[in-house]
């Protein structure tokens, strides 16, 4: 344990739950830090006037007062007070409101030691910059749960420093679950918008004919259903960032008034007549390799170098080496923490076991299994036995991996089918090959389960 320093201002820990409290006061104390605790607003702010602290860690949902107002109370008191607000995973745009009302860096629970210990020393050390004239603005402290210190993260890490204060367009690339939704929280979280909406749109979960108003917008009566004015997510992006995940799946028609957004800074929503100027960072994913989404003609060539500006990709779990340990304990803790368990750790085998098995779900897979694990046990040294049925011999995950295409039963010929026969003919047999399973068959054909679902209804309508 370093030594507690006295000589500075406490840190003021504002957090109603009280294992949670322990653990990061632990956490804290054990880190050099004196720290003040609180477990409701009234304490808070009664000790933020006693200890006049440097840096408040306030958990937003509290049980007699809302936490944004409560800091609005503290700044307005000490202007010069660094906030770090603390959300739960779900409730991001709590703390985007927030980083509007003055915090200065957000933590969505669960988060890991490193992640807390790295907030507080962002602060601190932009803290002394401003006073010694240095700067630290290529380090990335961005709350987004980033587990990891091998080199393909390392390289992650380091070009979101690099971009986030830039106006350019992100383009993040990586498999389901690497986790490009982070990326993108990371990218605006350290830009000079941090401060502004962070507005997230999945452009495969939306039905193609209700694309355009979710983007930008309607106008009461401008068609049926349509019973009231509804801003779209590029003006609720107004001032911050809007990030478009599964870019490649949006519909020809609304990738050219996309182009043209993007040209023109403007918005005119669905039965609109005026278009009206909005000031916002784009930064898109996709699952593709959007290069050949544009060979094959499902993504515009012009819009892609529009937003092919700073490319990231999140590696896949199976390239990042050790990273799959960390990643494991850290969840193995924050879930025990939860789930109110006690486990000493990973048993050796379970620890090699992880680290050979290819996880094609990546990131969220490995935590879909640790959160089995935690809810099914009561604690102890997690052993092979713990794991998920079939876990083990990794039996599942083979299976759940691509196909080869040689084993698929093809049809005898393509030659004579246009482009839309074939590639019917293409899905049905990888779906009979799956036994209709459609994640196994998104999975080999490198596209979105919701692509499918969608030309699979159309068909249906065709024949009905």
């Amino acid at each position: 344990m370093k030594p507690v320093t006295t000589s500075r201002p406490p840190i003021l820990l504002i957090e109603d739950t009280i294992s949670l409290q322990m653990v990061y006061r632990s956490i804290l104390t054990s880190s050099g830090y004196r720290v003040v605790t609180a477990s409701n607003a009234a304490e808070g702010i009664e000790q933020f006037r006693l200890t006049r602290p440097q840096l408040v860690l306030l958990d937003l949902i509290l049980p007699d007062r809302d936490g944004v107002d409560l800091m609005r109370d503290m700044l307005a008191y000490l202007p010069e007070t660094e906030v770090i607000a603390i959300t739960a995973n779900g409730s991001v745009n709590r703390a985007v409101e927030a980083m509007r009302a003055g915090a200065r860096d957000f933590l969505v629970k669960p988060f890991d030691e490193s992640r807390l210990i790295g907030a507080i020393q962002a602060l601190t050390s932009e803290r002394r910059g401003r006073t010694t004239g240095t700067s630290t603005s290529t380090e990335v402290f961005d709350g987004s749960g980033f587990i990891g210190s091998s080199q393909p993260m390392r390289q992650v890490i380091s070009t979101i420093g690099s971009v986030a204060k830039s106006m350019a367009t992100v383009f993040i690339t990586g498999e389901s679950g690497t986790g490009k939704e982070l990326c993108a929280l990371a990218v605006h979280a350290n830009s000079n918008r941090a401060s502004g909406p962070f507005i997230a749109l999945n452009c495969g979960a939306i039905p193609q004919d209700l694309l355009e108003s979710e983007v930008f917008g309607h106008m009461k009566g401008s068609f049926t259903g349509a019973i009231s004015d509804k801003p779209g997510a590029a003006t609720a992006a107004d001032g911050g960032t809007l990030f478009l995940d599964e870019i490649c799946e949006m519909a020809p028609a609304l990738q050219t008034k996309l182009l043209r957004f993007l040209q023109t800074s403007t918005v005119q929503p669905v039965g609109a007549t005026r278009p009206r100027k909005v000031n916002v960072r784009i930064v898109c994913a996709t699952n593709r390799d959007p290069m050949e989404a544009v060979r094959s003609g499902l993504f515009r060539e012009d819009l892609y170098y529009r937003l092919y500006v700073v490319p990231i990709h999140m590696p896949p779990l199976r390239d990042r080496g050790a990273d799959v340990i960390e990643i494991a304990e850290a969840a193995l803790d924050r879930f025990a923490l939860e789930e109110g368990r006690r486990f000493e750790g990973l048993d050796p085998r379970v620890r090699s076991l992880l680290a050979a098995l290819p996880w094609p779900g990546n990131v969220r897979q490995l935590l879909n299994v640790i959160r089995n694990v935690v809810v099914l046990n009561q604690g102890g040294w997690v052993t092979p036995e713990m794991l998920p049925r079939g876990l083990a011999d990794s039996e599942p995950l083979r299976t759940e991996g691509p196909a080869p295409v040689s084993s698929l039963p093809m049809p005898e010929t393509m030659v004579g089918l246009t482009l839309a026969e074939a590639e019917r003919r293409l899905i049905e047999a990888t779906l009979a090959h799956h036994r209709g399973s459609i994640p196994k068959a998104a999975r080999v054909l490198d596209v979105s389960p919701s692509t499918l679902y969608r030309k699979i209804e159309a068909w249906r309508d065709l024949a009905g």
